[in-house]
């Protein structure tokens, strides 16, 4: 099962720079996609079936343009939730769960902290997604949650470490809360194969960042503790360039 999550920062703007000839070649069972900032009105959504996914569901915000998650499979969930049923949580359109037989996938794609009133919705979301998954993992204990959570783990995960400690992103409280969900029954996938410095998957659009690899690994492919022995590779996208991110890739038996 190969699973790819994608902040594509504007779906209808990422199929104009090939973003569907990219995923016919890059070929995931599952994408997960975040910030598609469209209604499903919106997209050619017979290119996504044309491509192989007969199952694509969408989950936008309440405002036009913004925000928006969305997955796209080449199998028939069992069941498919959207959003948490927490409101504050879903309006901006952040949360999608598929559910298969032996695992379930959430795209999500949490929020930024660009000024002080969206810091506080962050941290607000933060806690109470927490419960939430802590309810979640219950009654579905083979859980992935493939997404953009705006939160550099580690100083690994960020080009500049010094200078970014006092962003949001990278500051000590984000980090220390996804720390603490990790730690509660995660496995962030990509560190399980891969220890290197350096692997990002968002760059800045300013001062060529991208080409000098001046970047944070925001993006992740966690998966709960169950799952770790079923991982067989994870790894970052840094080539697929039709958004300021990247895509990241997990596969799993």
């Amino acid at each position: 099962m190969k699973i790819i999550s994608y902040n594509v920062n504007g779906i209808r703007a990422a199929y104009t720079k090939g973003f569907i000839d990219w995923l016919k070649q890059a070929n995931p069972d599952i994408i997960c996609l975040q910030e598609t900032k469209a209604n499903v009105d919106q997209v050619e959504v017979n290119l996504i079936e044309e491509a192989g996914y007969p199952y694509h569901y969408w989950f936008s915000a309440q405002k036009k343009g913004y925000s928006g998650v969305a997955i796209f499979s080449k199998h028939k969930p069992n069941n498919v939730v959207y959003g948490t049923g927490i409101e504050h949580m879903d309006f901006e359109g952040r949360n999608l769960r598929l559910d298969f037989d032996t695992f379930s996938v959430m795209s999500l794609y949490l929020p930024s902290g660009t000024n002080i009133d969206r810091l506080s919705h962050k941290f607000k979301y933060m806690d109470d997604f927490q419960e939430y998954i802590n309810q979640l993992k219950l009654e579905h204990p083979n859980l992935v949650i493939c997404g953009d959570y705006n939160i550099c783990h580690e100083a690994i995960d960020i080009h500049d470490p010094i200078r970014n400690a006092k962003v949001s992103g990278f500051l000590p409280e984000e980090r220390a809360w996804l720390d603490a969900f990790i730690k509660n029954g995660f496995v962030d996938s990509f560190r399980h194969f891969n220890k290197e410095p350096h692997h990002y998957s968002w760059w800045s659009y300013r001062a060529n960042a991208r080409n000098n690899n001046k970047g944070w690994r925001i993006d992740y492919a966690l998966v709960t503790e169950p799952m770790r022995e079923r991982l067989t590779r994870a790894v970052i996208l840094p080539e697929a360039k039709h958004s300021d991110h990247c895509p990241v890739l997990v596969e799993f038996d």
